[in-house]
């Protein structure tokens, strides 16, 4: 990280370009595990504490949690632009201040639709502080290093769940569900206020006046272009598939015989995968294209899915499918961050990337729900797979209409 930075700056004083902040990159691998890990993580550990002791359903307060995710995906757009024209410090400090605020509302909520309420400011703290704030940063900052800038900080983020979900079942099992949003929400303030205060104090560099294709273009015209619209459509269907298999992967495991241990097992591993597949990145970007890249991490995501859905085991292949599978997700996660620059450069980075993120969250969000709601209908899991497998598909052909007119295939 330091030779990152190092070079970084040296770059940056040989094309006369804004030094960049020296404390950006680890204070934003830092904020991006706190955020994650408590106004993301800590709930699905929380949640069965939350409806044993106030007696609300689970889809009520998961229901409360997914609206979240929705208003994050609109308030994104709007995000987007003020992080194009003011850069990344006043967003994300902003963003820290209402999600202490929004756990301090949950924790406290003595009823359901507080609680809601509270969750709903939450999501405007995620499109606040997650990887949309950090990669415009970053991809402004760091342009042309950004790749490499981002990878570093996916895989801090990707250390979240593995730091608070623990921490958070501790401070449950010790204190109860809010007394640990409190303490998590002093925790919150604690790290992320002062660090997006201090280290993104930059000068902001102006965007670029071109894109990578070297045609001057709006906002408005590249968001209405045929491959902006084919790879909103791509990276939406892709994470509607990827998240449904992420919450169905353990009833499909349970329901072939194997123990609940098994399972979570099989879960984690995904999660290692994606480690995996995030540190392979860089090297994946310098040898392929964007668009086929897309069509390729795409395809191997829904041929993994489909793998599941036809093969009942043995379990150390079902270990190494998941292993696959997560290696796919956390290569998709860089996709996404690097889809604009690679296309259009850093030109409205954050409007363009908003306006990408929303649906591709909206249906994050909507997949947990659809994805187990769907199995019964669908005659099983297995089943299920099979189907999201097909929508993988669909997406990675949509993938493949993705290049500018003018700019590499």
């Amino acid at each position: 990280m330091r030779q990152l930075t190092a070079t970084s700056r040296a770059a940056a004083a040989r094309s006369g370009q804004p030094q960049r902040p020296r404390a950006a990159l680890p204070a934003l691998c830092l904020t991006q595990i706190t955020s994650w890990g408590i106004v993301y993580y800590a709930f699905p550990v929380l949640n069965p504490q939350i409806t044993t002791a106030t007696g609300w359903s689970a889809a009520t307060t998961t229901g409360a949690f997914s609206a979240a995710l929705l208003v994050s995906a609109v308030a994104g757009i709007r995000i987007g632009r003020i992080l194009d024209a003011r850069g990344p410090r006043t967003v994300m400090t902003a963003g820290s201040v209402v999600g202490t605020a929004s756990l301090i509302i949950i924790a406290t909520a003595p009823n359901l639709a507080l609680f809601t309420i509270g969750w709903l400011l939450a999501g405007l703290a995620m499109a606040s502080t997650f990887y949309q704030p950090a990669f415009a940063a970053l991809t402004r900052w760091w342009a042309p290093e950004h790749i490499r800038a981002l990878t570093i900080v996916t895989l801090a983020g990707g250390m979240a769940s593995t730091v608070f979900a623990p921490l958070t079942a501790l401070l449950a099992s010790h204190y109860g569900w809010r007394h640990t949003y409190l303490i998590l929400a002093a925790v919150l303030a604690a790290v992320t206020v002062p660090a997006h205060a201090l280290a993104l104090r930059g000068p902001w560099p102006p965007a670029p006046a071109r894109t990578a294709t070297g045609k001057a273009l709006s906002t408005a015209a590249i968001a209405r272009s045929r491959p902006f619209l084919f790879l909103a459509a791509a990276l939406t269907l892709s994470a509607f598939a990827m998240y449904a298999v992420v919450i169905t992967l353990v009833p499909l495991l349970l329901d072939r015989g194997y123990t609940a241990a098994q399972a979570a097992w099989a879960l984690g591993l995904g999660g290692a995968g994606q480690t995996l597949g995030r540190t392979l990145y860089a090297t994946l970007a310098r040898r392929s294209s964007p668009t086929l890249r897309a069509a390729v991490l795409i395809g191997m995501g829904g041929s993994a899915t489909a793998a599941f859905a036809l093969i009942p085991g043995p379990y150390p292949l079902l270990a190494a499918l998941a292993v696959l599978a997560g290696t796919v997700r956390g290569n998709l996660t860089l996709l996404q961050a690097t889809a604009i620059t690679d296309r259009w450069g850093t030109h409205r980075y954050g409007r363009l990337s908003g306006l990408l993120a929303a649906p591709a969250t909206t249906a994050s969000a909507l997949a947990p729900f659809a994805g187990t709601a769907l199995a019964v209908p669908l005659g099983g899991y297995p089943h299920l797979f099979a189907a999201l497998a097909l929508l993988s598909a669909l997406a990675a052909v949509m993938a493949w209409q993705t290049a500018p007119t003018d700019g590499p295939r």
